[in-house]
Parts: structure tokens; C-alpha cells; sequence
């Protein structure tokens, strides 16, 4: 069975920034723990692969793996399974990021291998026609991210709140169980609120937290801003 996760959720892509390795790491997702167990709005992670069993140990926010492969144990160099994912503690795997993307073909097959392993995925997406798409595989995430807003800090839920309403309903049309996250130039409170009245499930964003002056502040004012 797959591990649940309570939205809305708020998940930190560390990607390979040196702010979001090894000890520094480790203390960003000390910071998200804590203002989890403040607001109750849930705060997860997505570390480097070397870095996942350092944060799974030491806090009890859900450490995503920033990608799988959607292979099974074996004779494999420089692959990453479900199984040792699920082994070093991450309860679940971004997918099909901008930077790492998939065919579909090995899209559907990540998306299998993960359901067996019991993780959760989240499916990243570039527009509405993609998310569709993406929606028939059956992960438990497709997150809307327009890639000419990533790390520019001007949100898509205000840039381009179409994308994410036109996402929303061809997904629902297609697997009404699949919930909606976007990303792309979140760096404020109010993107995540507004994300979340567009009908999102929680936003997914990487530099707007990992690289902030003061990151514990910007996820405090995010994740009160999810709950209001």
C-alpha cells in the first residue's frame, strides 16, 4: 500500500544546491520539521540521492527522492530503485522534473515501480495537454510547472493561473484521484495561497526556499498562508 501524505503540502526540492547538501541540508529540513509541527501543514523534502537516509534519520518530515529509475534489483550501475528509496526512508519520488525529463512510456513504468515499492509519486508536468496525459499512468501527484518561470520568482499562480485551472480540470476529467500540485517562481505566502484557492493541492519549489536569506521565515509564512 502506498504511504499517505496529508495537502495541503508544501515540498522543498533542494535539487543539487550546496545550500541544500549534506549538514545544510540537513538543517533545511530541520526547519521544515519544525514549522510542520507549528502550523500542521505539512512540509516535505526532496534532498540529493546521497542525502536521503542523513534526513530520514534524523527528522520525521516525508524525504522525497528527486527521481527514480524504473528499473528492478539487479545487474544495474547508476541506477536508483523504488526499493532502495523506500529502504533509505523517502516515502516517495519526484518524477519527469523539467531538468531529469521522461518519455512516457518510462513515465508509466517509473509510476508502476513506485506503486509496487509503495512510494508516492509526483508527476511533474510542463502545461495542461501534458497533465492529461500524465494524469492516465495513475500517480498520486501531477505538479504544473511551467519551465520559463522556474526560478524566476514570478509565481505561476498569479503569472499564469490558466495553466493551473485548465490543469486541474483535464486531470480530474481523466483520474479524478490524481491531486493537483504547481510550481514554478514560488517564493511568497501569497503564491501558495493563491495557488491553493486556484484548487491546488500545495505547491512544489526549490530556490525560493532553499536559496532564501532567511528560509525558516519564508516556509513559516508559506505554510500559514496554505492554511488561511
Amino acid at each position: 500500500m502506498t504511504t499517505s501524505v496529508s495537502v495541503p503540502i508544501i515540498l522543498v526540492n533542494f535539487k543539487a544546491y550546496l545550500e541544500g547538501t549534506g549538514e545544510k541540508g540537513l538543517s533545511l529540513a530541520k526547519i521544515a520539521e519544525r514549522v510542520w509541527m507549528e502550523t500542521g501543514v505539512t512540509v516535505g523534502v526532496a534532498p540529493p540521492p546521497p542525502d536521503i537516509r542523513l534526513l530520514t534519520s534524523s527528522t520525521r518530515i516525508p524525504i522525497f527522492a528527486q527521481h527514480m529509475d524504473a528499473v528492478i534489483p539487479g545487474s544495474y550501475t547508476g541506477r536508483v530503485t523504488a526499493e532502495a528509496i523506500r529502504e533509505a526512508g523517502a516515502i516517495g519520488t519526484l518524477l519527469n522534473h523539467s531538468e531529469y525529463r521522461l518519455q512516457i512510456a518510462e513515465i508509466q513504468a517509473c509510476v508502476e515501480r513506485a506503486r509496487q515499492a509503495g512510494l508516492i509519486t509526483v508527476l511533474c508536468t510542463n502545461n495542461p495537454t501534458v497533465s492529461s496525459a500524465c494524469a492516465a499512468v495513475g500517480p498520486d501527484f501531477i505538479a504544473i510547472e511551467p519551465p520559463e518561470l522556474i526560478g524566476t520568482g514570478i509565481p505561476v499562480s498569479k503569472a499564469q493561473p490558466e495553466v493551473i485551472t485548465s490543469s486541474i480540470e483535464r486531470v480530474r476529467r481523466v483520474n479524478p484521484s490524481v491531486q493537483v500540485l504547481c510550481g514554478a517562481g514560488i517564493s511568497r505566502g501569497e503564491d501558495v495561497k493563491a495557488a491553493i484557492r486556484l484548487g491546488t493541492s500545495g505547491v512544489l519549489l526549490a530556490s525560493g526556499v532553499v536559496k532564501a536569506k532567511d528560509p525558516e521565515a519564508v516556509l513559516l509564512e508559506m505554510a500559514t498562508n496554505a492554511r488561511s
